[in-house]
């Protein structure tokens, strides 16, 4: 019982940290460039809003980026599961 509660617990707490890692916006406010950079460690996302020829709402996907965001912190979850169900003893 206590290796299923453990491996839950993980499994929640993994998942919202993939979720803050993928959504995580970094703000770049330089004098003739605004934008916000979406992902780590990879950015897939950047949402222009300003621009030397003025204010722009534009969004740039990267969605390989955005693939080997997602598969990096969901291996790392199946690597640690994969851990302790080898490791804990029912």
């Amino acid at each position: 019982m206590r290796k299923k509660l453990l491996i839950l617990v993980f499994l929640v707490v993994w998942i919202l940290v993939t979720c803050f890692a993928l959504l995580f916006g970094l703000t770049y406010n330089w004098p003739d460039y605004l934008h916000i950079d979406y992902g780590l460690p990879l950015t897939w996302g950047t949402n222009t809003l300003s621009t030397f020829a003025g204010p722009v709402d534009n969004w740039s996907v990267n969605i390989s980026n955005l693939l080997i965001d997602t598969v990096f912190w969901l291996g790392i979850m199946t690597s640690v599961v994969a851990v302790l169900l080898y490791k804990l003893k029912d």
